[in-house]
């Protein structure tokens, strides 16, 4: 039997009967379980948005160097080529990008402090459509964390007061052709898992992502260009002491034509405070770690990958 990642309908869940809801939601637990990933499809987030989007990120990127890196302000903004690294991984990622966060005038009661997100003037569209993207991305992550809620034992709306407003990133990714001098070894981006509750990513444009299996094989996810694929990083991990794992993944580089690959991972955070304590139902699956908050185990990853000092 060839494996392949399940794909499930988000409409079942969002007008759907209750038999219908409850199905989606043990179908999304399985596939999180079993392969750390789902694609979605009839999601609500318009294919004309996803190409809008994909038009501004390639008109960011194609700006000069010089251009790019006077937009470089920490977790905003642009971040150059080469700066990031997987964790435990000796060679930088050959990727650049640019991040976007929830606007600090957006910020509703109970948000973390934001910075001011950066956008480049010299591409106007950007803001605009990226700002949609991201706000379609925050509210599909709501639902699907609502639908994965009570297969953990928890109510429905259990997470949304927890990320609603999270410190979530949407990543505006360029992997460019691989250059003749890149060092043995560098790929798009090496074998990692994903530090937060859900990543939830339209569909790259290009191959290369990859799942590590559960017998040790690389999968391929292949995904059309409508969908949105989800994976469970390491704080749902934490929190559901693996019963949802965080899954191991990378982007090879290109097998066919050497040419550029873009993608918009949502990183769906909850606030700095949330206490990652393990969920009653989950406590009988392993040794149970003592509670940590979102924003030290973010800490601690941002420092193993880079990304601060």
């Amino acid at each position: 039997m060839i494996r392949a990642v399940p794909e499930l309908s988000l409409a079942e869940f969002n007008t759907g009967s209750p038999q219908a809801r409850a199905a989606f939601s043990a179908e999304l637990m399985r596939g999180l379980q079993d392969y750390g990933f789902v694609v979605l499809r009839d999601h609500g987030v318009p294919i004309s948005l996803l190409d809008e989007a994909y038009a501004a990120t390639e008109a960011v990127f194609a700006l000069p160097e010089a251009t790019k890196r006077a937009y470089a302000r920490g977790m905003r903004g642009y971040t150059p080529f080469g700066v990031e690294h997987a964790k435990d991984s000796g060679k930088p990622d050959l990727k650049e990008f640019w991040q976007v966060g929830h606007s600090p005038a957006a910020a509703g009661a109970g948000a973390d402090v934001f910075e001011d997100n950066v956008w480049p003037v010299e591409v106007p569209q950007f803001q605009n459509t990226i700002s949609e993207l991201f706000d379609r991305l925050n509210d599909t992550g709501m639902v699907v964390l609502q639908a994965l809620a009570p297969e953990l034992g928890l109510t429905t709306h259990w997470f949304d007061d927890k990320v609603r407003w999270g410190t979530s990133l949407l990543r505006i990714l360029h992997y460019p052709p691989v250059a003749p001098d890149t060092p043995e070894g560098a790929v798009r981006s090496a074998a990692h898992e994903d530090i937060n509750f859900l990543t939830v990513m339209p569909a790259a444009r290009g191959a290369g992502l990859e799942l590590l299996d559960r017998d040790g094989s690389w999968l391929p996810i292949q995904a059309d260009p409508s969908t949105l694929i989800v994976d469970s990083g390491d704080m749902m991990a934490r929190l559901t002491n693996g019963v949802v794992p965080a899954t191991t993944h990378r982007v090879v580089n290109p097998k066919g034509p050497n040419v550029s690959r873009y993608s918009m991972p949502f990183f769906m955070h909850p606030t700095l405070a949330t206490l990652l304590d393990v969920l009653p139902s989950c406590r009988s699956h392993a040794p149970v770690p003592p509670p940590i908050t979102a924003g030290a185990l973010l800490d601690e990853r941002l420092r193993a990958i880079g990304l601060r000092k």
